[in-house]
């Protein structure tokens, strides 16, 4: 805490104290509004402890950890600086009441650990490295923050598509290496892009494509009305027409490997395919082996199954990697960070929570445990 405190004195000298305007090249994001911690607030959780997993935490602004001070909750941030694996989540988590977590793994093992846990507060939308059932089974509420995410995830999104049809990875790196090659692409306008997953994050994917004048075939569980001009195709359909598919779906049982080997031998040649959702919804090997033979033009993957990922694609130039970063805009950012604070303290206070875990997502985790008919 000594080391947090010396940190944010570092935000103020640079005008970004509190979740007040911060200056980035003339752009002023700005934190949500802070309610100021009343003393019946701030004494109805002293003494709580909160270990804070996910990193970084406080770096854009501060005002997350600010209004943890106001509350009079004790704070500790992940001393090992990268996502934690269950056994050192397992020697950190004793003691602690909060979890304000990441996506490493809140396992049964990581409860039994922490007696005292009485809240799991995700910085973020993805809610399949927390034991829902367990959590529940023990009295632990999960809070999240969902929308907090969605508008960098989408614009990633698009970055990624432009990269990849115009070749900007490929450019880079040849130039790196003394090859001056102007490589010729495809604009969005002149291609069909498949979007599997039209929820928060794909929605938003959708109307960013619209406007680039993007072809856009959609696919869910529940067609429904959008603004922008789609066409609900199924799956096989849209593996097979779409010049770019997107993935956006949580991952569930029915999820993983929702892209394998199959699914890839179906995409047209010059097929490309990006995943911004989770790790473990594309099957990496099977990617791997279709770019590596020529069998798709390329890909870009922000989520792995294990991370940090030094996985094949590593070795596959057609392959587009970035480490898990598709929230990391300073606005997005914090807005997951100062949502997933406020609900500790609000929770932690006994006020309503707007953001606890929804009873459907128990039900759909209590149905993935049930033996699967065959």
């Amino acid at each position: 805490r000594c080391d947090q405190g010396a940190h944010r004195t570092g935000l103020a000298a640079r005008g970004r104290l509190h979740g007040v305007d911060y200056h980035d090249g003339g752009r002023r994001p700005r934190a949500a509004p802070r309610r100021p911690v009343s003393g019946a607030r701030r004494s109805a959780v002293l003494m709580t402890r909160a270990l804070i997993t996910t990193v970084p935490f406080g770096e854009v602004d501060s005002a997350s950890l600010v209004l943890l001070d106001e509350a009079g909750i004790e704070y500790v941030i992940n001393p090992i600086g990268r996502r934690l694996t269950e056994a050192e989540l397992v020697s950190l988590v004793p003691g602690f009441d909060v979890l304000i977590a990441g996506t490493g793994p809140i396992t049964e093992r990581v409860m039994e650990a922490a007696p005292q846990l009485r809240l799991i507060s995700r910085v973020g939308v993805g809610l399949d490295n927390v034991d829902l059932l367990a959590a529940r089974a023990r009295g632990i509420a999960v809070a999240y923050t969902p929308e907090g995410p969605a508008d960098a995830v989408a614009e990633l999104t698009i970055g990624l598509a432009l990269s990849l049809l115009r070749g900007v990875h490929l450019a880079n790196a040849a130039i790196r290496q003394g090859v001056w090659t102007r490589i010729q692409g495809r604009r969005l306008a002149q291609v069909t892009v498949g979007v599997v997953g039209v929820g928060r994050i794909g929605r938003r994917v959708i109307r960013l494509l619209s406007a680039f004048g993007a072809r856009i075939l959609a696919n869910d569980l529940v067609s429904m009305t959008l603004d922008e001009p789609v066409r609900w195709v199924d799956k096989r359909t849209l593996y097979r027409e779409a010049d770019i598919v997107t993935v956006h779906v949580p991952l569930t049982r029915l999820t993983r490997n929702l892209v394998g080997a199959e699914e890839l031998a179906m995409m047209q040649p010059d097929a490309l395919l990006i995943n911004t959702c989770r790790g473990g919804v594309v099957d990496e090997a099977a990617l791997a082996a279709a770019l590596r033979d020529g069998r798709m033009a390329g890909a870009a993957v922000d989520t792995f199954t294990h991370e940090p990922y030094h996985g094949e694609l590593v070795n596959v130039d057609t392959c587009l990697i970035t480490a898990h970063m598709g929230s990391m805009s300073a606005d997005c950012r914090l807005r997951m960070e100062y949502g997933a604070a406020r609900n500790a303290v609000a929770f932690l206070c006994g006020e309503p929570l707007d953001e606890l875990v929804p009873e459907s997502e128990y039900t759909m985790r209590a149905s993935e445990r049930e033996p699967v008919e065959s």
